[in-house]
């Protein structure tokens, strides 16, 4: 991955003078911020050499001036601008001009950085071409669902630890694409397992708290295999235990599967609708027997019922249900 390239680089000594992170994923922006940090000063360095500063008690002229400087002790400077997208200069070009010449012959004793989160700065802009073609600029792009279990093999991996199919796909389905998050319970397995050891469901159930039995992809595989008594259990433990299993947050991912499974039972090829969707091979299984068990006017019911479910949890439909049991009577639709 490109931001595994960058890092290695700076981790190298062949930091580049200016950087431009930016992006909807702020994981990967931080993790390149933090190797800038950590790895281009040494400690004794850091004191005078090192500058961290946010977008919205700066200005980008000071900023500037501050690149334009030596270094007090040591060889490098390191000023890193985090929340840059507060900066407020980005769309005016009379604002960002002092960056545009600072680009073209930068002082090679400092790295500049700056992490643009939540967003992308505007690849029209003269400002971005420049910094495309002068410094180093990397996108930082959400990982995309189907992308997800290989993702956290990948991390485990790299923490010395193995994990396989099931418990992945536990950690991926209920963490979601929260990097950060996922890293980090990846890091506290870390530290109560020997290396080589495997993260199995019971073992995230014991450390996480996810429940092996009661999370939202067992509940969607009892739905994809028609299991009344296993779905209604797992509704049961969701109502039961709202802070950890808030319902509302339950019928996306349902909702998700079989609007999915809709596109699929309606492609006339297969193995494309499978590409294009983004399943991986895990999540083709579930929907290759979810065709088994529901057909196509079935599914599509079934996407109604989900909205109609959706509206009565956020009370659009003025009935005095409890979200329980609006989930049984969602439950019940769907599997009868």
């Amino acid at each position: 991955m490109e931001h595994s390239l960058i890092i290695r680089d700076i981790q190298m000594g062949n930091a580049a003078p200016v950087y431009l992170l930016h992006g909807e994923e702020a994981f990967f922006i931080d993790l390149i911020a933090d190797a800038i940090e950590n790895k281009i000063l040494d400690e004794s360095e850091k004191a005078f050499g090192l500058m961290v500063c946010y977008g919205k008690d700066s200005n980008l002229e000071s900023i500037v001036s501050m690149a334009k400087s030596f270094p007090m002790m040591g060889n490098k400077q390191v000023i890193i601008v985090r929340e840059a997208q507060d900066l407020k200069c980005w769309k005016k070009e009379e604002l960002y001009k002092c960056l545009l010449n600072y680009v073209e012959a930068p002082t090679q004793s400092t790295v500049l950085a700056f992490c643009y989160k939540n967003g992308k700065v505007d690849g029209r802009s003269t400002l971005f071409k420049t910094l495309k073609s002068k410094a180093k600029t990397f996108e930082s792009a959400p990982i995309k669902e189907n992308q997800l279990p290989n993702w956290v093999q990948n991390i485990v991996k790299d923490q010395g630890l193995v994990i396989r199919g099931t418990a992945t796909q536990l950690l991926a389905d209920y963490l979601g694409s929260d990097l950060h998050k996922l890293t980090n319970e990846i890091s506290k397995l870390s530290i109560v397992l020997n290396p080589g050891d495997e993260i199995t469901t019971q073992v995230i159930q014991d450390h996480i708290g996810i429940s092996k039995d009661y999370n939202v992809w067992e509940l969607q595989t009892a739905l994809i295999r028609k299991d009344v008594l296993k779905a209604n259990q797992i509704i049961n433990f969701f109502e039961k235990n709202p802070k950890d299993h808030p319902l509302f947050s339950v019928i996306p991912q349902l909702y998700s599967f079989f609007a999915k499974l809709c596109v699929i039972q309606n492609s006339t090829n297969k193995g494309e609708a499978y590409k294009e969707l983004g399943v991986n091979y895990y999540a083709e299984q579930n929907f290759k027997e979810g065709e088994r068990n529901y057909s196509p006017g079935k599914s599509e019911r079934i996407i109604k019922y989900f909205r109609d479910a959706d509206e009565q949890l956020k009370g659009l439909k003025g009935n005095s249900m409890s979200h329980g049991d609006i989930m049984r009577e969602l439950i019940f639709k769907i599997l009868h």
